[in-house]
């Protein structure tokens, strides 16, 4: 209501000013009074520039009727963050205080006197603006019988909530209205990302008027919704308050720290106001996205990053609220789930299945049938009557069980839990129902649910059993919008009202804790959560929720989780199948396709669909489902690996187009392809009866399909074909993926099975990859013990070399694995088949050399689609764990002698001479340049596979001159052709 009077208004001006006299700055911390000039009410103003390269905006009431719940930064963040000195003040006209800051002192903070506004940049150009449009409002505590106040100091009538009128007893609100308000605006931003949970779009909608706009506000709020509505902004089970812009050369992001019911407004606008790329004579225009925040209570505590880069941003978050826990290996594989096996002896048929039909799989689940009478920690013994066999039975063959356990606590004198927390005086304030919740926000509460986990306490439990957190939004059914009343009271006195979207995250917290604390030697815990807020990363992951068996829930799936992933909390999925409802073969072959590139795999399903375990379905869907979950095994290096580079760069796991492709604006709303790293490009299948797809390669580089190693060249759009049995992926050129070929029942059993690479070669042949391994259990990689390999090709030369911490003779992990080779290398795109191949050990003599045995095969051609050269090693065994280098001879020489070339061609009569020659030779995406337009850079690239070419083209030409030739003599014949048709002097 007030930003619509404002807005409504166009002499409206923002009554806040921040008093000049009133500022200090000291140890980075920019300090000063706000002031309203309706009321005369002052706030403390506070920014602080941080050692991370983000800035953090503070704003209270300097003397409160009543303190407002300020405690979430306590739950979210790693720590306070800490202020820089590396940052000058800017000497700038009067009423503005202005500072740079950055490593290159690029970035700066303008603080706007009056009326109240700060302004970052990124060289010079505006970034992000708070309160620009003057939305910017903070409904101080009052007493009841005050009387309405002016519109700039909003009334109970322009509040965001004042429940206390509606009729809503459960949800009175005693202290009054005291909501906050600030608008965002992103100049030159196209378009925002973030702000999960909403079933959506990844780029985000308008929501006042636009194309396909919403009619309401994107909301946050955790809620339990079963089969969600798709494409709406009402709020989902979790809420991460951080949005994302992105921009040719600038990546800009906020956090609006609040775990309060809240809504964000978002338009997009023509802007030229501001001057923002120097277009303001010019008579052009840029796109704008202008957002608006407003929450029931709290403070404002707003964080902005800014940086070139979006992994930038991904680093500055992940160092504020904490990198994703890197899981234990059997959580990234495949998990069954239902609610529910039966009892033990179903359990037991349902892991045989598996067996009998060639299906890997790590994890099969529990839902809460497992329990007596649906009393947590406990077992139906009728059912499961030997539960600690049953999960040994399990671990005997390497793997786990999940049980669940919720957040409600059945209301039972003779339950031990219900009891315990009765007495400790746990619980939530006036509980309603049949059912008590504990209050983990309680710190004693989050100590004494810890210690539940200890194998004494949760009996029938063990260290194979791990954890699933279910309806901790939480899920309350007699209660409005079926959670919690926002009138109860936590500890400390907080109103639920002011701490909703942070308690499913405490009790996540508490049980993860507890998984930890179980075991003398503490091992990585799994504890999956439906809820979740900023910083739940640090402590297992979630899911979309209760999603339906419907072609629509499978294609909102991709946007969601990439929506997800960039809001720093990487390891998510879907369940495969939908939760609901009854998929046919052909839905739930696509779901388990999409599932195995995606970065959490679990199979779900409501207990009144029919039974889908995959070989229920017979061939061929068994068959295709069958594969996919092997290909899932066999990528498991390179998934452990993203998880690693997440835990310590922020970097999301399956990630946008626009972060692979920063530059390229027609992928900016692209959400039904990604990449998984930088190195897999996926297009699931979401429609039924397809059996191909158009795929938009981004950038003028080499794919190759992952299936069949046939070539594409990018920065186009290929219809490429998807039967059944199979899902678009792509390796993009110049990336090393390290995979297992041999596929086992599980993932702990194929520890020391030997690797693949696959080498995908760039334009420039070249390529770089790498592989992270540790024990999959333990903490032990905290203290260096793992491996860590980087892999480059280049020059005709592959080289593995460490990035561990420590020397292997020190590494104990590194001992442990010293027997695990790569078995096997596939290079994809050579031009040239190489004479022989030389491996070599860097910590052995030249003489240990030893050569390497390869095929070279030419996979054929579909429409549009270039031969691929792949040649396969077999046989290597080099060892993972020390540095080595393979040397491919020819390659070499003719890399040299490329660059060699490039050198000659300083002039440009000699570049027009050689585009002249090559025009009539080369294929026709070289062709398709203009020679002008090239740096000497790209033309010695270019030259370079001239080269190639020529060589192939004349070889039988060259070969006539003399068929005795040895190979040096032959290929100095060779270049001294090539040089002479190029008209270049030796």
């Amino acid at each position: 209501a007030y930003a619509d009077k404002a807005s409504a208004n166009p002499l409206f001006v923002s009554p806040y000013s921040l008093i000049s006299d009133s500022i200090i700055i000291k140890d980075g911390i920019i300090s000063g009074c706000l002031i309203s000039s309706e009321n005369n009410l002052e706030f403390i103003f506070e920014l602080y520039i941080l050692e991370i390269g983000a800035v953090r905006i503070r704003i209270n009431e300097k003397n409160p009727l009543k303190s407002r719940y300020d405690k979430v930064k306590d739950w979210a963040l790693v720590q306070d963050p800490l202020t820089t000195l590396e940052y000058n003040q800017i000497h700038s006209k009067p009423g503005v205080t202005s500072f740079s800051f950055g490593k290159e002192k690029n970035q700066t903070v303008s603080i706007y006197h009056s009326p109240f506004r700060v302004e970052f940049l990124i060289d010079d150009i505006p970034t992000i603006i708070l309160n620009d449009r003057g939305f910017f409002n903070f409904e101080h505590l009052r007493e009841k019988e005050q009387n309405k106040e002016p519109l700039n100091q909003s009334s109970s009538e322009s509040s965001v909530h004042n429940v206390e009128t509606s009729g809503d007893k459960l949800n009175s609100n005693p202290n009054g209205p005291g909501s906050i308000g600030l608008d965002i605006s992103f100049p030159g931003f196209s378009h925002v990302y973030g702000i999960p949970q909403h079933a959506s779009s990844f780029s985000l909608k308008e929501t006042r008027g636009g194309i396909g706009a919403y009619s309401d506000p994107y909301r946050l709020y955790n809620l339990d919704v079963f089969g969600y509505t798709i494409d709406s902004p009402m709020p989902l089970y979790g809420s991460i308050p951080f949005m994302m812009a992105h921009r040719k050369g600038a990546s800009a992001a906020i956090l609006w720290l609040n775990s309060s019911d809240t809504w964000i407004d978002i338009t997009k606008s023509k802007e030229n106001k501001h001057n923002i790329f120097g277009l303001l004579n010019s008579g052009k225009s840029i796109n704008s996205t202008n957002t608006h925040w407003f929450s029931e209570t709290g403070i404002i505590d707003v964080f902005a990053f800014l940086g070139k880069t979006s992994s930038e941003i991904f680093r500055q978050y992940g160092l504020l609220t904490g990198f994703t826990a890197l899981p234990q290996y059997f959580a990234i594989s495949y998990h069954q789930c239902r609610w529910n096996y039966l009892d033990q002896k179903d359990v037991t048929e349902v892991d045989e299945g598996f067996d009998n039909h060639d299906i890997p799989y790590d994890v099969l689940w529990l839902d809460i049938e497992h329990t007596d009478g649906k009393k947590y920690f406990t077992w139906d013994f009728d059912k499961f009557p030997d539960p600690e066999k049953m999960q040994k039975d399990l671990m005997i063959k390497g793997r786990k069980m999940v049980t669940i356990i919720d957040p409600h606590v059945k209301r039972d004198e003779s339950y031990h839990i219900y009891k315990e927390a009765s007495d400790l005086d746990l619980f939530v304030k006036e509980p309603h129902g049949s059912s008590s919740w504990i209050d983990y926000t309680n710190p004693l509460a989050q100590e004494w649910w810890s210690k539940k986990f200890a194998f004494d306490q949760y009996k029938g439990s063990t260290e194979a059993l791990f954890t699933w957190n279910d309806m901790n939004e939480p899920s309350v059914f007699n209660s409005p919008e079926l959670t919690m009343p926002k009138n109860l009271i936590h500890h400390g006195g907080w109103e639920h009202r002011d701490l909703h979207n942070i308690y499913g995250f405490a009790y996540h917290r508490a049980t993860a804790q507890g998984l930890i604390n179980r075991t003398e030697s503490p091992r990585r815990p799994f504890v999956l959560s439906r809820a979740f807020f900023v910083g739940s990363q640090r402590y297992g992951p979630i899911w979309t929720g209760d999603n339906v068996a419907s072609w629509d829930y499978l294609a909102i799936s991709t946007p969601m989780l990439l929506t997800i992933g960039i809001s720093g909390l990487p390891f998510s999925g879907a369940d495969v199948g939908g939760f609901a409802g009854d998929p046919k073969p052909e839905l739930l072959v696509r779901w388990y396709q999409a599932g195995a590139f995606q970065p959490f795999f679990r199979a779900h399903a409501h207990r009144d669909t029919k039974r889908r375990e995959p070989w229920l379905f017979g061939d061929p869907y068994t068959s295709y489902i069958r594969d996919i979950i092997k290909e899932r095994y066999s990528l498991l290096p390179l998934w452990h690996t993203l998880f690693y580079e997440a835990s310590t760069t922020g970097m999301p796991i399956i990630r946008p187009m626009f972060v692979v492709y920063p530059d390229d604006e027609k992928v900016y709303e692209m959400d039904d392809q990604f990449f998984i790293g930088n190195s897999l490009l996926v297009k699931p299948i979401v429609e039924e009866g397809q059996i191909s797809t158009e795929v938009y390669f981004s950038g003028n580089e080499i794919y190759y399909d992952y299936f069949t190693f046939e070539k594409i060249r990018g920065s186009i759009k290929v219809q490429i074909k998807a039967p059944l049995n199979k899902i678009p992926v792509f390796l993009r050129g110049g990336s090393i993926i390290p995979k297992r070929q041999k596929i086992r029942n599980c993932s702990s059993a194929m520890h020391l099975d030997p690797f693949t690479l696959v080498i995908a070669l760039n334009e420039n042949n070249e390529a770089i990859g790498s592989l992270y391994l540790d024990d999959g259990e333990t903490y032990d990689y905290e203290k260096g013990y793992f491996v860590y390999r980087q892999f480059v090709f280049t020059a005709g030369k592959l080289a593995s070399t460490s990035l561990s911490l420590i020397d292997n003779d020190k590494n104990i992990y590194a001992k442990s694995t010293n027997s695990v080779h790569v078995e096997q290398i596939i290079v994809l795109g050579l031009d040239v088949k190489p004479s022989k191949i030389i491996a070599h050990y860097s910590n052995c003599a030249a003489d240990s050399d030893f050569e390497l045995q390869f095929d070279l095969k030419c996979f054929g051609t579909l429409p549009g689609i270039s031969t691929s050269n792949v040649l396969v090693i077999k046989g290597s065994n080099l060892l993972i764990t020390e540095d080595w280098t393979i040397e491919f001879f020819e390659i070499m020489t003719l890399q040299r002698s490329a660059d060699t070339l490039y050198y000659k061609t300083q002039s440009r009569k000699v570049r027009e001479r050689i585009y002249k020659y090559t025009s009539n030779t080369l294929e026709e995406e070289y062709t398709s340049n203009t020679l002008k337009e090239l740096t000497l850079k790209e033309i010695a690239l270019r030259v370079r596979g001239m080269i190639y070419f020529s060589l192939k083209r004349h070889k039988e030409a060259i070969m006539d001159l003399d068929g005795s030739l040895g190979y040096d003599y032959n290929f100095k014949i060779r270049m001294l052709t090539i040089y002479h048709h190029l008209g270049l002097d030796l």
